[in-house]
């Protein structure tokens, strides 16, 4: 009789501690593959709400002592002569080297306007750029579709008393409102948002350009490189990374991670110890049958081996049931519980290493009974016979 007939049929004989000993190394596999699978598409759902909302890199001219403020871009309510970029050097940015890790640019025009007496920020902007950068508005009314159109922040509707479809005059020149925006809790409540050409004119700043917001792919390459690219083809400008928030993120979700792995490794130290105090029973229990293969012959690296072996069968079984149950429920848990938009990667490398866990912790926990079955004397199976 072949050892590995030994195993199965031991395993056969004690299906109840064997299925046990699955179960433990299932719950403990199935935890650690949920927690990494979950943490694993919180960091990409981080990544790829970077790169597809909003600005992380922001263009602004060397320009200080202002008042007031809208992305970073401060104006005077009374001195509107600041220094400003220019359009073309929006396109400047398009031929940096890493240009291909650009998602999108929004040149901006900021100043202060009169509009019925009331004094408001008027923000020009390229609409086809902006809206895509600012995924989040939620528009009352309609886009703006032609450059006498505009949008009013939440703020500012409220403080003109316009509604989408009625008009209101700027620096006496009228516009019609196309569409007001959702309370933001942000300075876009405040302004006006009108096509780029048509406020250059109002404010009377042909070409101008108060600053550029910059969505850069971080997926791609690091946004400091991109940062570097830009200040150099823009060296009058100064070029800043939006980098706290993400990090604030990023930092959250790197506690998480870290809280997994603690909750893992005390998962793992159970699960090793289910399978220590299991296969030790297992060997007590055959103390006469190690006993009587003892002594017709079996070497102490034979009985090693049949137990050694069973603990591996055991532990790729717990480990493959483990895994699939682990990536079920993140699947199922991870858009509902840590709200995320991005679906878990069934990844098969995390199989591999999730089978390779539980054969480690299956072997580790058996090494000792092993160990201690192979030394049993021969002499002991005589008491039982």
């Amino acid at each position: 009789m072949r050892l590995t007939d030994i195993s199965l049929n031991n395993l056969k004989r004690r299906k109840s501690k064997m299925l046990f000993l699955v179960l433990g190394l299932l719950i403990g596999v199935a935890t650690v593959v949920t927690l990494v699978s979950v943490t694993q598409a919180m960091h990409t759902d981080i990544q790829d709400k970077i790169d597809q909302f909003g600005a992380n890199i922001v263009v602004t001219p060397q320009a200080d002592d202002l008042a007031l403020s809208y992305g970073g871009v401060t104006v005077s309510s009374a001195a509107y002569d600041v220094k400003e970029l220019h359009t073309d050097d929006a396109a400047k940015i398009q031929q940096i080297p890493l240009r291909a890790n650009i998602a999108n640019v929004a040149p901006k025009l900021v100043g202060a306007v009169d509009v019925g007496g009331n004094k408001v920020l008027l923000v020009g902007v390229d609409f086809p750029s902006e809206l895509r950068l600012k995924k989040w508005w939620e528009i009352v009314g309609q886009e703006p579709a032609a450059p006498d159109e505009v949008l009013l922040g939440y703020n500012a509707a409220s403080r003109l008393s316009a509604m989408p479809g009625n008009t209101v005059t700027i620096n006496g020149r009228p516009f019609k409102v196309a569409g007001t925006l959702q309370e933001l809790g942000s300075s876009e409540d405040d302004a006006i948002f009108a096509d780029l050409g048509a406020a250059q004119q109002v404010l009377g700043k042909p070409g101008a350009v108060s600053l550029i917001e910059v969505s850069a792919l971080c997926k791609a390459c690091p946004v400091e490189d991109i940062v570097q690219q830009i200040s150099e083809q823009l060296p009058d400008a100064r070029v800043s990374a939006l980098a706290q928030a993400v990090k604030s993120r990023q930092q959250t979700v790197d506690q998480l991670t870290s809280f997994s792995l603690a909750i893992s490794l005390v998962v793992l130290l159970i699960g090793g110890l289910v399978v220590l105090t299991t296969m030790m029973s297992a060997v007590n229990e055959r103390t006469r049958e190690i006993g009587i293969f003892r002594a017709i012959g079996f070497r102490r690296t034979h009985i090693a081996r049949v137990i050694l072996f069973e603990a591996l069968l055991v532990s790729l079984l717990g480990g493959v049931l483990g895994w699939f149950l682990g990536m079920l429920v993140s699947t199922v848990l991870a858009p509902r519980v840590a709200q995320l938009s991005v679906g878990v990667e069934w990844n098969p490398l995390l199989a591999l290493g999730a089978v390779a866990l539980a054969v480690s912790i299956g072997l580790a926990g058996s090494i000792y009974p092993a160990i201690r079955a192979a030394n049993l004397d021969p002499a002991e199976a005589l008491r039982f016979i």
